[in-house]
């Protein structure tokens, strides 16, 4: 059993996966070793499908033993501590590895602690979050039968950008093909100030919204949650603002304001892994400290960090990834071969896929600057417009991705 490695990386998620299996195709004779405690591999963009009930659960997995690179170590094991100045790290086994280079990418922390009442309601009853359990999204949704539908979004940063209204468009349309829109208030409460960051996207996704008469209040922060009377209670900001208003069950109480529910969507909120919080790679905020065009660490020069668990100032997504990815390779190899960083740099590209509906979706791709930039291959799509709803995009988000995810990002290949 080793017990030093060239490189080691934290995490066998799509950043630790993608980035090992790019390094590998590119110099096989690196000896790398993920450190990855999880039996299966999941392809999470996929869980708002699932939740809508048009995407099988079992289609996300894969066990985590055939995705693992074949020339790199699996170590079936969790990251208890990192000494960044002796370049080791503790394992809960007890295990020290020593490394040369280290890649952090063991994405982040759902911490329903963070929210009184949440751990005890999570994926009980009619409180559901596609974050956690898709399956029991999906229950929740079919079986609503009228009143409130309350789908809520924490502050940044959490992963996935448009997760938290992606489900509610969904939903949305389910309950008008099950007859109980006529009876039913769905209501997003949000933290954030606008819908969406990028201009154009915005637009579209307002258009969305007043056709399917959504009520939307802004700047509401979930703070606690009473689920044997159904009431969720939100800190709203002095700035809060509406859109569309309607007449709903409202209470106040010790400074906050509660909405009662007939059903509740939520995102539990994100943190980074306590062993980052409390290793010298953090930033005062807890995230991973690294530069945001190189995702070279600010401090350790032979350490990296890419996904979600870094405090890039972009969307926490898959599609980042996909774009940092290469970078971190090409970086790590210029390091390794010539002493110093190569030219190639991140430029906060992002991306987010809003199903607004079955069969219809507007695809947000954006850089540090939120500036709409559209990959030009959607056109051979014959998509002229990915700001706008199309039938291609929804095509694109259930087939292609997943395809691949699977056969070539996972796989170390650029796409």
């Amino acid at each position: 059993m080793k017990s030093r490695y060239q490189i080691l990386i934290i995490g066998g998620g799509t950043a630790g996966l993608m980035t090992a299996s790019s390094l590998l195709r590119k110099n096989p004779k690196l000896q790398v070793g993920i450190i990855e405690p999880s039996e299966d591999h999941w392809y999470q963009p996929a869980w708002t499908l699932v939740g809508a009930g048009t995407y099988d659960y079992n289609n996300t997995k894969r066990p985590m033993a055939k995705v693992i690179p074949t020339n790199a170590d699996w170590i079936k094991d969790s990251v208890n501590s990192i000494d960044p100045e002796n370049n080791s790290l503790g394992l809960k086994s007890n295990r020290k590895l020593v490394y040369e280079y280290l890649i952090v990418a063991p994405g982040l922390k759902l911490d329903t602690s963070l929210v009184e009442g949440l751990s005890e309601a999570i994926d009980k009853g009619v409180v559901c979050s596609n974050y956690t359990n898709p399956n029991h999204t999906w229950k929740v949704i079919k079986n609503f039968k009228g009143g409130t539908a309350l789908f809520t979004q924490p502050p940044k940063p959490y992963k996935c950008g448009g997760a938290p209204q992606k489900i509610m468009y969904l939903a949305d349309d389910h309950f008008k093909k099950i007859g109980v829109k006529k009876k039913t208030k769905v209501v997003f409460a949000t933290s954030g100030d606008a819908i969406f960051s990028v201009p154009e996207i915005a637009k579209t996704l307002m258009k969305v919204i007043d056709e399917k008469g959504i009520h939307i209040k802004f700047s509401y922060e979930l703070k606690k949650i009473e689920s044997k009377k159904q009431i969720a209670w939100f800190l709203v900001s002095p700035q809060s603002k509406e859109h569309n208003p309607i007449t709903l069950d409202i209470l106040k109480e010790n400074g906050l304001v509660g909405i009662k529910y007939n059903m509740l969507h939520l995102v539990p909120p994100n943190t980074a892994p306590d062993f980052i919080i409390n290793s010298p790679l953090a930033d005062s905020s807890g995230w991973m400290d690294v530069n945001q065009y190189s995702l070279q660490h600010t401090k350790y020069k032979n350490i990296f960090g890419l996904g979600d668990v870094t405090n890039v100032p972009t969307s926490k997504t898959g599609a980042a990834i996909r774009k940092q990815a290469p970078v971190v390779v090409q970086n790590m190899l210029s390091l390794i071969g010539n002493g110093k960083l190569s030219s190639k740099k991140y430029d906060g590209y992002s991306s987010c896929p809003f199903v607004t509906g079955y069969g219809k979706m507007v695809l947000a791709e954006f850089d540090y600057t939120k500036k709409f930039t559209p990959d030009p291959k959607l056109k051979r799509m014959l998509i002229k417009d990915s700001s706008k709803e199309h039938w291609r995009l929804w095509i694109l988000k259930k087939y292609i991705l997943p395809y691949l995810y699977w056969h070539k990002m996972l796989k170390g290949k650029e796409v």
